[in-house]
Protein backbone atom coordinates (compact mmCIF):
# COMPACT_ATOMS: atom_id res chain seq x y z
CA UNK A 1 0.00 0.00 0.00
CA UNK A 2 2.14 2.87 -0.96
CA UNK A 3 -0.11 5.56 -0.73
CA UNK A 4 -0.70 4.57 2.83
CA UNK A 5 3.00 4.23 3.57
CA UNK A 6 3.88 7.97 2.32
CA UNK A 7 0.65 9.15 4.05
CA UNK A 8 2.51 7.49 7.50
CA UNK A 9 5.96 8.16 6.52
CA UNK A 10 4.67 12.04 5.84
CA UNK A 11 2.93 11.88 9.25
CA UNK A 12 6.46 10.93 10.94
CA UNK A 13 8.48 13.43 8.89
CA UNK A 14 6.21 16.26 9.89
CA UNK A 15 5.37 15.32 13.73
CA UNK A 16 9.03 14.64 14.05
CA UNK A 17 9.70 17.81 13.10
CA UNK A 18 11.61 17.86 9.64
CA UNK A 19 10.10 21.13 8.32
CA UNK A 20 9.64 21.11 4.71
CA UNK A 21 12.67 19.75 4.16
CA UNK A 22 12.03 16.38 5.23
CA UNK A 23 8.64 16.51 4.24
CA UNK A 24 8.71 17.66 0.69
CA UNK A 25 9.33 14.54 -0.85
CA UNK A 26 5.84 12.90 0.45
CA UNK A 27 3.69 15.81 -1.21
CA UNK A 28 2.66 17.07 -4.07
CA UNK A 29 2.91 20.82 -5.20
CA UNK A 30 0.48 23.38 -3.81
CA UNK A 31 -0.88 20.87 -1.64
CA UNK A 32 -3.82 22.17 0.60
CA UNK A 33 -4.20 22.42 4.51
CA UNK A 34 -7.07 23.23 6.20
CA UNK A 35 -8.01 23.41 9.83
CA UNK A 36 -10.67 24.67 11.92
CA UNK A 37 -7.84 25.77 15.35
CA UNK A 38 -7.16 29.19 16.03
CA UNK A 39 -3.47 29.10 16.13
CA UNK A 40 -3.22 27.59 12.63
CA UNK A 41 -6.59 28.82 11.17
CA UNK A 42 -5.06 30.67 8.83
CA UNK A 43 -2.36 28.05 6.92
CA UNK A 44 -3.40 26.59 3.65
CA UNK A 45 -0.89 25.00 2.65
CA UNK A 46 0.81 21.85 3.72
CA UNK A 47 4.50 23.24 3.28
CA UNK A 48 3.39 26.15 5.65
CA UNK A 49 2.29 23.61 8.40
CA UNK A 50 5.29 21.66 8.12
CA UNK A 51 7.56 24.34 9.18
CA UNK A 52 4.97 25.75 11.68
CA UNK A 53 5.43 22.27 13.20
CA UNK A 54 9.22 22.57 13.08
CA UNK A 55 9.21 25.85 14.49
CA UNK A 56 6.64 25.78 17.24
CA UNK A 57 9.01 22.62 18.19
CA UNK A 58 11.44 23.77 17.83
CA UNK A 59 11.62 26.67 19.85
CA UNK A 60 8.78 27.15 22.50
CA UNK A 61 7.94 23.52 22.73
CA UNK A 62 11.16 22.27 22.10
CA UNK A 63 11.40 18.40 22.97
CA UNK A 64 7.87 17.77 22.11
CA UNK A 65 6.67 14.30 20.96
CA UNK A 66 3.58 12.15 19.91
CA UNK A 67 2.24 8.74 20.47
CA UNK A 68 -0.17 7.40 17.46
CA UNK A 69 -2.84 5.69 18.99
CA UNK A 70 -4.28 4.27 15.79
CA UNK A 71 -3.65 5.11 12.09
CA UNK A 72 -6.38 3.36 9.28
CA UNK A 73 -6.63 3.70 5.69
CA UNK A 74 -9.60 4.23 3.93
CA UNK A 75 -8.92 2.86 -0.04
CA UNK A 76 -12.20 4.37 -1.13
CA UNK A 77 -11.29 7.80 -0.23
CA UNK A 78 -7.19 7.61 -0.35
CA UNK A 79 -7.33 8.84 2.89
CA UNK A 80 -5.36 8.05 6.58
CA UNK A 81 -6.21 8.79 9.42
CA UNK A 82 -3.68 9.61 12.49
CA UNK A 83 -5.55 9.60 15.73
CA UNK A 84 -2.24 10.62 18.48
CA UNK A 85 -1.63 12.70 21.72
CA UNK A 86 0.96 15.53 21.36
CA UNK A 87 3.00 16.13 24.56
CA UNK A 88 4.84 19.35 25.06
CA UNK A 89 5.64 21.66 27.71
CA UNK A 90 6.43 25.33 27.44
CA UNK A 91 9.78 25.53 28.48
CA UNK A 92 11.57 27.69 25.08
CA UNK A 93 11.47 30.98 23.76
CA UNK A 94 9.10 32.24 21.07
CA UNK A 95 5.62 31.66 22.51
CA UNK A 96 3.08 34.13 22.83
CA UNK A 97 4.13 34.71 26.65
CA UNK A 98 7.27 34.19 28.67
CA UNK A 99 8.20 30.30 29.07
CA UNK A 100 5.57 28.72 31.73
CA UNK A 101 6.82 25.57 32.19
CA UNK A 102 3.79 23.98 32.18
CA UNK A 103 2.30 21.01 29.88
CA UNK A 104 -0.02 19.71 27.31
CA UNK A 105 -1.18 16.10 26.16
CA UNK A 106 -3.38 17.22 23.81
CA UNK A 107 -5.07 14.59 21.07
CA UNK A 108 -5.63 15.27 17.46
CA UNK A 109 -6.44 13.91 14.28
CA UNK A 110 -4.96 14.14 10.72
CA UNK A 111 -6.82 13.26 7.61
CA UNK A 112 -3.94 13.21 4.71
CA UNK A 113 -5.59 12.55 1.35
CA UNK A 114 -3.40 11.15 -1.40
CA UNK A 115 -3.19 11.89 -5.15
CA UNK A 116 -2.54 9.03 -7.61
CA UNK A 117 0.49 9.10 -7.05
CA UNK A 118 0.86 8.88 -3.72
CA UNK A 119 1.81 12.10 -2.30
CA UNK A 120 -0.30 14.30 -0.14
CA UNK A 121 -2.54 16.69 -2.37
CA UNK A 122 -5.03 17.36 0.69
CA UNK A 123 -4.71 17.57 4.86
CA UNK A 124 -6.69 18.52 7.56
CA UNK A 125 -5.79 18.78 11.03
CA UNK A 126 -8.92 18.28 13.89
CA UNK A 127 -7.21 19.60 16.87
CA UNK A 128 -8.85 21.38 20.38
CA UNK A 129 -6.27 24.10 20.23
CA UNK A 130 -8.33 26.29 22.91
CA UNK A 131 -7.70 22.96 25.76
CA UNK A 132 -4.05 22.64 24.89
CA UNK A 133 -3.48 26.44 24.80
CA UNK A 134 -5.02 26.92 27.91
CA UNK A 135 -2.88 23.69 29.45
CA UNK A 136 -0.12 25.12 28.56
CA UNK A 137 -0.73 28.99 30.02
CA UNK A 138 -1.11 30.54 26.55
CA UNK A 139 -4.53 31.67 27.15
Amino acid sequence: MPAFGNATAFFHACEGLQGWEGCQPYVADNAVFSAQSEPIADITLVKDYCEWMAGVGSGPLAGCSYHIHSAAWDAGNRTALFFATFNAEHNGDGGPVPPTGRGTHSHYVYAITMDEDNKVCAMTKVWNAPWALRELGWT
